[in-house]
């Protein structure tokens, strides 16, 4: 894992405009069981921002809706992840315990469909003690976990062994490193990452608009990379993938390792009230 994926490498289209999900809102965030061949997607819930009120779907590989469960009070769903452990187990990582629709915290979980969670229904997680917006996501390849947070409104990484993570021994991270190299612009809005190795991808941008950003110039949509070891910027590039989407708003990360890794990108589009989801993917190295 000593080369980072190209994200000046094209990208490949692997699902678009798909209607599968069960709220009309746009993606938030999702990730792969490559192991059950799920595709996990978060939304936030119609009228449930300031409360932090997510959706989650299950689907399967092809995009189509398996179930779908709530998750009352957890957060904005800004990034996710999926634990699949030895005895056949998976688990959902999200934020959870959310002020202000954002989680101070983050929680593991199963999913069960047809269910609503609450975050008294399940066991949440302060690694970080005083952050606000926790946003956890997982490496599959390594067995880490890492966790997106802000302490005085700073946003910051922090990487644990996924084993001491689970048995709350949060006293020695991996790694731990500010954001940087998202956007060239600061004021556009932080949409998503994904840990893969050594590496930490980003994912920076905003929807189309006729004045700042628009569809004729392919948006604004950043992707980025750090290395874990020192935080330090390795790579940022801008991508013009599903430029002809309407809308076209950059959300969510992933990476999946089957066939070599694989870099996914999510993109919402159509009109409020009836989004639709798409996901683009660059190979890796």
């Amino acid at each position: 894992m000593a080369e980072h994926i190209d994200l000046a490498a094209p990208a490949v289209c692997r699902l678009r405009e798909r209607a599968t999900l069960r709220e009309p809102t746009v993606l938030q965030s999702f990730a792969f069981d490559e192991v059950h061949r799920h595709l996990y997607v978060l939304q936030v819930a119609r009228g449930g921002l300031a409360d932090g009120d997510l959706c989650l779907n299950r689907l399967d590989m092809e995009g189509r809706r398996l179930g779908h469960m709530y998750l009352k009070g957890f957060g904005h769903g800004v990034s996710m992840g999926v634990q699949n452990d030895p005895d056949g187990t998976v688990w959902i990582w999200t934020e959870a315990d959310a002020l202000h629709g954002f989680g101070r915290g983050v929680t593991r979980f199963r999913f069960a469909a047809g269910a609503t969670r609450t975050t008294r229904d399940v066991k949440v997680r302060h690694p970080v003690e005083g952050s606000r917006n926790n946003q956890p996501t997982l490496c599959a390849a390594t067995r880490r976990l890492a966790i997106r947070y802000r302490v005085r409104n700073v946003p910051r990484y922090r990487v644990w062994d996924l084993a001491a993570f689970v048995a709350r021994d949060y006293a020695n991270p991996l790694a731990d490193f500010p954001q940087t190299g998202a956007h060239p612009d600061p004021a556009v809005p932080f949409q998503g990452y994904a840990l893969h190795g050594d590496h930490l991808y980003q994912l920076a941008g905003s929807a189309y608009d006729a004045r700042t950003n628009p569809p004729a110039r392919h948006g604004n949509a950043y992707l980025s990379c750090l290395d874990i070891r020192t935080g330090a910027l390795l790579a940022a590039h801008r991508t013009g993938a599903g430029h002809t989407l309407s809308h076209r708003e950059p959300e969510g990360l992933a990476v999946t390792r089957t066939g070599g890794p694989r870099l996914y990108l999510g993109l919402a589009s159509g009109e409020p009230g009836a989004r639709r989801f798409s996901l683009y993917c660059k190979p890796g190295p």
